[in-house]
């Protein structure tokens, strides 16, 4: 067999884009709940339009989102079913700590996700957890600033020790931080930070990225301390860039393009801030605010595994005038004429997950997991609410014979595939549930209209069969 026998199959949700209930069980608000659906979506994703309670004329998915906070035991008994041997699922900081920096947890909040754990455990999938997936609560942004300030790390270590404590011996994967370079490119969201005018940015951008690289190292030590047998990831989101052309100025632009990204993963697994990002930050007069006290955490308490997305590659170029033309997604790029794309122009390339693979096992000897890879599509149900996605597994099939070569043909280690999106869930860069993933169809628009019923696709059978498989049937 290409892949070994206790390779991990399954799927991967965040709880902002499927929880819903924001305000039950004593939750508290969180960044993550006021991002609106429409054109200002954006903005606010970007820390420049301020929003930090519901406004009225503005639809808000994530307060309801596919509801699985009350339909958790039926969606897990469906991933069970597809045969997961692993289900990725995030916490929500403010259901646990619904300020963010209380002294005690809120205890509905942890039974929540206790029981989601045994639930998982159950059904034999093992839990893989994100401790943070971009959710900060709205009192730690209006306080303290959010993750610009230190006291952050607190506050953030104070979460770990709960789910470390309480699901010891039940869970021992772990995510510190979800897509950790996204703090670039939509800060707000990713990290709750808000802007005022004339502000240096890029300062406040990357002494937050220091927090919680500090924060990340913290976490991992305390996962040690509690549990031996806890494995620490950290979170890309990933995508090799190609030179536009063999012009040494777009290959030059390309390798910057990667290095905004590699970066975080640099420190988080090499244990130290790589020269070209100190030149970096000199060069732009950026002064991160690091300790002797940082320095050593940072070098003592790398992480175990390299967690990573992918959904597509990109192309880069030196020339500015070309680069007004790039797609407008959260990671822009030019066209690239050799690919297909889809409907929301992430361009389709399979070659690109073995490509990205071999960067990231080349540069950095540590295992790797696929914890995001997914098609978003339009799907059109029957009267019955089936789908026939073929499109969706032809995407899936060709992911997964390129990272089975990768694994098979280049040797890189890899732990497990966790599809983005396993049932249907609100998107998080355009908030639309017409955005879909899913082997399981939620009947829900973007408007949070609709009954919630869940229904097989077709891929729901066929990723059954890939995982009973273990990848070599994929037709």
């Amino acid at each position: 067999m290409t892949l070994p026998k206790n390779f991990l199959w399954g799927g991967a949700t965040a709880a902002n884009q499927v929880e819903g209930g924001y305000n039950l069980g004593g939750r508290g608000l969180a960044n993550v709940d006021l991002i609106p659906y429409g054109p200002t979506r954006f903005d606010v994703m970007a820390g420049t339009k301020k929003m930090l309670q519901f406004e009225k004329d503005y639809y808000y998915p994530a307060k309801k989102g596919i509801d699985m906070y009350q339909h958790y035991e039926e969606d897990i008994a469906l991933f069970a079913e597809m045969g997961f041997t692993v289900y990725r699922f995030s916490i929500s900081w403010s259901r646990i700590f619904p300020q963010g920096d209380e002294p005690v947890p809120n205890e509905e909040g942890i039974r929540f996700y206790e029981k989601m754990v045994d639930e998982c455990i159950r059904h034999g999938i093992k839990p893989l957890i994100t401790i943070s997936h971009f959710d900060c609560p709205i009192h730690l942004i209006q306080k303290y600033g959010s993750w610009r300030n230190r006291e952050m790390i607190g506050f953030y270590l104070n979460l770990c020790k709960v789910l470390f404590t309480r699901f010891k011996g039940k869970v021992h994967h772990w995510i510190t931080f979800n897509e950790i370079n996204m703090l670039l490119h939509a800060p707000f969201m990713a990290a709750g930070l808000l802007f005022e005018e004339e502000e240096n940015q890029e300062q406040v951008k990357y002494e937050a990225a220091h927090y919680e690289l500090v924060a990340s190292a913290a976490a991992t030590k305390l996962a040690k301390e509690i549990d031996p047998e806890n494995v620490i990831g950290c979170m890309l989101a990933a995508g090799d860039n190609y030179p536009n052309t063999p012009n040494p100025e777009d290959v030059w632009a390309a390798k910057m393009v990667d290095r905004e990204s590699f970066f975080f993963t640099d420190v988080q697994i090499r244990g130290s801030y790589p020269a070209y990002a100190v030149k970096m930050l000199e060069r732009q007069d950026i002064h991160i605010p690091i300790t002797d006290q940082d320095r050593v955490l940072l070098q003592e308490n790398t992480v175990d595994f390299l967690g990573f997305s992918y959904y597509s590659s990109s192309v880069a170029s030196a020339d500015e005038k070309l680069n007004e033309l790039r797609e407008g997604n959260l990671f822009p790029t030019l066209k690239n004429d050799y690919l297909k794309a889809s409907e929301w122009g992430w361009q389709i390339d399979p070659k690109g997950l073995r490509i990205t693979m071999n960067t990231l096992y080349d540069r950095y000897q540590i295992p790797l997991f696929i914890v995001e890879n997914g098609l978003g599509a339009v799907d059109i149900p029957d009267e019955s609410g089936y789908v026939e996605d073929d499109y969706r597994i032809d995407y899936l099939a060709q992911h997964i014979q390129a990272f089975k070569d990768a694994v098979s043909l280049d040797g890189v280690d890899l732990l497990g595939y966790t599809t983005w999106g396993c049932i249907d869930l609100v998107s998080a860069s355009s908030g639309e549930m017409k955005k879909r993933y899913g082997f399981i169809y939620v009947d829900l628009d973007d408007q949070g209209n609709g009954s919630g019923k869940r229904t097989r696709k077709k891929s729901f059978s066929w990723y059954k069969q890939v995982i009973a498989s273990n990848g070599e049937s994929l037709s």
